[in-house]
């Protein structure tokens, strides 16, 4: 299989039905469903007592924008495939999902309208996902599995409408 979306596929700027050919959305489906549960059905025999897998969805499993179906389909995948999993493999490994939502890679300090739009009142982090990856692997929490935890700063509780906290939709501004 030869196309230019497979990156932009893994990194989350996956097609959408406007553009999204069927290798494409296969090639979704592949890395974040079949490759996670492959994965647990190679290691199921060698997991310890107490082990823990924590798989990545994205908050695309709940949320969606325009033209990103194959990306959001395998992350709203990749969350049932958790809940699943932990059913089949009870006793032997607890299975968790992480959804995160805004996360900048590079520690970018936003304010205004981006920091606003979440409760929390900025963006989030790698390590925000970090330690709740560490959490979820440890005994402290050793009484959760099959759940998706969502770690997006509130951002999913919070309305936000045309004009709120200086947002815009489709709207030019002053400022643009």
């Amino acid at each position: 299989m030869d196309f230019k979306g497979k990156i932009a596929v893994i990194t989350g700027g996956a097609q959408g039905i406007g553009r999204c050919i069927a290798e494409e959305f296969q090639y979704a489906m592949s890395v974040g469903v079949t490759a996670p549960f492959y994965l647990a059905k190679l290691f199921a025999p060698y997991f310890a007592e107490g082990a823990a897998i924590v798989n990545i969805s994205s908050l695309r499993d709940r949320k969606s924008q325009s033209q990103t179906e194959s990306y959001t389909a395998a992350k709203g995948g990749i969350a049932a495939l958790t809940h699943a999993l932990a059913v089949s493999l009870a006793g032997k490994v607890r299975v968790n999902s992480i959804s995160p939502g805004w996360i900048d890679t590079a520690y970018t300090v936003y304010e205004g309208p981006d920091a606003v739009q979440q409760p929390v009142g900025r963006v989030g982090n790698p390590l925000d996902i970090a330690n709740m990856v560490l959490f979820l692997c440890s005994d402290k929490a050793g009484f959760i599995t099959g759940e998706n935890i969502c770690i997006d700063g509130g951002m999913t509780h919070q309305m936000i409408y045309h004009g709120d906290h200086g947002w815009t939709l489709g709207v030019k501004t002053d400022k643009d």
